[in-house]
């Protein structure tokens, strides 16, 4: 069984692996992978073709071995091969995808469907003079008898063969380029946990807190990481060793992943690098300033569907706010700092005069220190009027006392300008005074993805001969 690499580069060195023993369990599978490094193409075999983002592979004819990015590797011969195809990809992430930078309008790709077994969505990105660029999902349905259809009138024996035809016309835009898929970050060996701080070069500084800095960085010289250095006495090592271990068992593609960690002090935290880094800071960019109101929504429902998992986990964040979000170059956003806040030594707080993030903590966690995945969802409708703000400070023109003064009073923030009735709602929903009364993560991130979707039809209508 063959399949052909469609990456940029040769193969990337196996000792970033090297705890991982190959399983030669399909040695006879071929691989042709073009490498643009050495100019031609060449055979490898398959020795470990199912752990995650990346595959190790062996060259049949220089017998080095690497890892190669599974994105950019397919099946000769099969629909994996085609650049278009992205199997199952959910609707939400081909629209997000589609959206990111590099993609314009009459970019496309087809995925598996997701209710109708067997069937494929075509997703295009379209633009019209009220919404800008947008993107609009067609149904393929498959034949009995063998082909696809968008439109009955008209039926095709393959997938690339309808690709073809409406890359000349008949829908919302001629389909153009396929939707550019992102190498994925060089793998991380599950070993490399604890590191020596001599690994890590520190190259530049992103930011700094009242705990320590962040730096763009480099591991081994070649994997490039976020680094957050510790001020000296913020934590005890031992606690933050053992909370650590247990935030890298969380690991979902909405929480920044946590890679190493450096125990002697000044203690460092290695995680994956956004390029564009806070989402406070970032809605106040030029480009994050104008950003639309769906896309907004869409962040949001990013940050709660992270939340929804670590409720799942019966975990815990403390500190939930648009500065402890981060986002990708594709405007992924992710969750950073989770479980961090249970560490920092309160004696630490006390001597340097820290700030109590108060207006982001629910009344209970501040009167009474109880913290629980209910006062999370507090903070999250504060993040919330961040994100529709374009990063305002919550309870403008408000000092700590008087957010605490007026909470106990029911004083709740005002709907912010052009803030959707509907998306108050759910504010309001998260700012309920009994913790028990607000609502699940799993129902914010339900509400906030359909949030448009269950006003709109799902699919755009079969295209006239």
């Amino acid at each position: 069984m063959g399949y052909r690499y469609f990456g940029v580069g040769g193969l990337r060195s196996p000792s970033l692996c090297s705890a991982r023993n190959p399983i030669n369990y399909t040695a006879t599978t071929a691989l042709a992978c073009h490498e643009t490094s050495s100019g031609h193409s060449g055979f490898f075999s398959c020795l470990l073709c199912s752990e995650g983002d990346w595959w190790l592979a062996k060259s049949l004819s220089s017998g080095r071995k690497g890892y190669i990015p599974s994105n950019f590797v397919a099946q000769v011969d099969s629909l994996e091969e085609e650049k278009w195809y992205f199997k199952a990809l959910s609707r939400k992430d081909a629209e997000r995808l589609l959206l990111s930078s590099g993609n314009k309008v009459g970019s496309f790709l087809v995925r598996e469907s997701e209710t109708s077994k067997g069937a494929y969505s075509l997703s295009v990105r379209d633009s019209d003079s009220a919404h800008g660029d947008i993107i609009k999902h067609y149904r393929i349905r498959s034949l009995d008898g063998g082909g696809y259809y968008i439109s009955p009138r008209m039926t095709f024996s393959s997938l690339p063969e309808l690709i073809h035809h409406y890359s000349r016309d008949g829908l919302c835009q001629r389909l153009t380029t396929p939707c550019i898929s992102l190498v994925p970050q060089r793998p991380w060996a599950q070993d490399e946990w604890e590191i020596p701080r001599e690994s890590l070069k520190l190259v530049k500084k992103l930011g700094s807190g009242q705990f320590g800095e962040v730096w763009m960085g480099y591991y081994k010289n070649n994997i490039k990481v976020a680094v957050k250095t510790m001020k000296e006495g913020s934590m005890d090592p031992d606690a933050f060793l053992a909370e650590a271990n247990l935030m890298k068992r969380l690991q979902h593609n909405k929480l920044v992943r946590l890679y190493a960690v450096v125990t002697k002090q000044p203690i460092y935290i290695v995680t994956e690098y956004m390029a564009n880094g806070c989402l406070l800071d970032y809605l106040k960019t030029e480009e994050g300033s104008q950003l639309n109101l769906p896309k907004l929504i869409d962040m949001s429902a990013q940050v709660a569907e992270g939340m929804a998992f670590i409720e799942r986990m019966n975990s815990i964040h403390r500190d939930l706010r648009a500065a402890n979000i981060l986002v990708s170059e594709t405007l992924c956003c992710k969750i950073a700092d989770f479980g961090l806040a249970r560490v920092i030594e309160n004696e630490y707080l006390a001597q340097e005069g820290a700030k109590f993030p108060i207006k982001w903590t629910a009344p209970e966690a501040i009167n009474f220190g109880v913290f629980t995945i209910k006062s999370d969802v507090w903070s999250f409708g504060i993040l919330l009027t961040e994100i529709i703000t374009y990063g305002r400070i919550p309870y403008p023109g408000m000092t700590n006392p008087e957010v605490i003064r007026n909470l106990e009073r029911g004083y709740r923030m005002p709907c912010p300008d052009m803030c959707p009735g509907e998306l108050y709602n759910i504010i309001l929903k998260c700012w309920r005074n009994k913790p028990e009364e607000r609502p699940t993560f799993e129902y914010l991130q339900s509400v906030l993805e359909d949030f448009y979707t269950s006003t709109e039809k799902q699919y755009e209508a079969e295209p006239q001969p």
